[in-house]
């Protein structure tokens, strides 16, 4: 028996895995990850993988970079955790004024704070409890929420219930606040003219349900667990300007296209427009510890400001027990300051340029549907051939030393933001004939 294989015994004995069917896993024969080294991994059996997917698009700088590795081991050897609620540290406010610093810019709003949460799911969560509490504290209280159609913000409940990903949220819907949902503008499938009829969906609702929406919440440019669903910027111009007339705020989850994944250091900056809450997360920390993050513009945070004569606390009771772990800290200002020392948001856009240019012929093969891409972030979508396209594609790659992994039948290529040249020529060379052995 191999190493892996005596690992995926044990596993299947002891663990319960997110987004898994454990009644077929074993039978898929996982990878068991043992160590990793700038963009490789290798497994257990002492085989080398090129992570192609960023580790679940966290990974900006690579695995064990020397840098941030100093930071988080000094910061260890002075403090590993003290408590944020009603104290502070200095990672933790260093790391705020460099995330205020890094922020999109615009005329209006200014992004002026930032609340610390532990992963995606939790900023979202935070964003949405935020907005609610601030339409309380403003006037009266906005119970709805505009989503999109195939969103995924997470899988608390909040997040959830703003999402609209039928196979992630279906069962979880009697559970869920109301929200309102509206064509996506990245939606190709069920309507060419997406953008307009997007525009016009938005438009409508804010029109009828506009002084109960709270917030319309948005991945801004491309919807990432939809299948890599690309938007046009128009869109989130559009969103910003209802929201301003109807009295909303306008969130935009930057979790997964932040940090530099589009070519830009946030998504929002392909249309010049700021929201009133940001989360990020994922890359923040460069892939090395769970830290997320909220944005919020000054005039939300004011409205959580006692007043002289206020019949109840404006505080935001929200938080967990590791916000701004002094080493989730540490890691990320070390991240952020390598990769603004090294112009890894510029580097970024090469890579993802040249494996648009590198996917060109992979695009024109027949059984490929589409080659959809914002800077480092792309999606290949397979027409369907027997079952699990997607995933029989993500394994013929592993078998050519490439980690990918697919949602459906699309299948994302995101890997860290400093590639080289040759790992990305294997990356592509790799999904290429994993193509051609699954399409046969």
């Amino acid at each position: 028996m191999t190493a892996s294989a005596s690992w995926t015994a044990r596993d299947a004995a002891a663990v319960w895995h997110p987004f898994t069917q454990h009644a077929t896993w074993t039978g898929d024969d996982p990878t068991v990850v043992d160590r990793a080294e700038g963009p490789w991994l290798w497994d257990v059996d002492g085989r080398r993988y090129l992570d192609g997917v960023s580790s679940l698009w966290t990974t900006t700088l690579g695995h064990g970079h020397p840098e941030v590795n100093a930071a988080v081991a000094a910061q260890l050897a002075r403090l590993d955790h003290a408590t944020f609620l009603g104290a502070t540290h200095t990672p933790g406010i260093e790391l705020a004024e460099t995330l205020i610093a890094l922020a999109p810019k615009g005329d209006d709003p200014e992004l002026t704070r930032v609340f610390y949460a532990g992963d995606g799911s939790s900023a979202v969560e935070a964003a949405l409890k935020i907005a609610y509490q601030y339409s309380t504290q403003t006037g009266h209280p906005r119970p709805k929420f505009v989503r999109l159609d195939h969103a995924y913000h997470g899988d608390t409940l909040g997040a959830v219930a703003v999402g609209g990903h039928e196979l992630f949220h279906e069962a979880y819907r009697p559970l869920l606040l109301e929200t309102i949902g509206i064509a996506s503008p990245g939606d190709r499938v069920h309507d060419p003219d997406r953008l307009t009829t997007a525009v016009s969906h938005l438009e409508s609702v804010m029109h009828e349900h506009g002084d109960q929406v709270c917030a319309i919440i948005v991945e801004p440019m491309m919807q990432g667990a939809a299948g890599m669903l690309d938007h046009d910027a128009e869109f989130l111009r559009t969103a910003r300007r209802l929201a301003y007339t109807y009295g909303a705020l306008l969130i935009f989850d930057e979790v997964a296209t932040g940090i530099g994944r589009t070519g830009r250091m946030w998504a929002a900056e392909h249309a010049g427009v700021v929201p009133d809450l940001l989360t990020c997360g994922k890359g923040i920390t460069g892939g090395y510890l769970p830290l997320s993050a909220v944005l919020a513009a000054e005039h939300v945070y004011e409205a959580f400001l006692s007043r002289p004569g206020d019949r109840s606390p404006r505080t935001f009771f929200h938080g967990h027990t590791y916000t701004a772990n002094p080493l989730c800290c540490a890691a990320a200002l070390a991240n952020l300051r390598v990769m603004g020392e090294q112009d890894v948001v510029a580097r970024a856009a090469r890579l993802g340029d040249r494996l648009g240019k590198l996917l060109e012929p992979v695009a024109a093969k027949d059984g490929v549907v589409e080659v959809r891409r914002l800077g480092t972030m792309i999606g290949v979508e397979v027409a369907p051939n027997g079952d699990r396209t997607g995933f029989r594609v993500c394994r013929a790659a592993r078998d050519r030393g490439v980690w990918l992994r697919p949602l459906g039948d699309t299948v994302v290529v995101m890997p860290p933001l400093t590639l080289g040249d040759d790992e990305a020529d294997l990356l592509v060379d790799a999904l290429d004939a994993a193509i051609d052995e699954v399409l046969a």
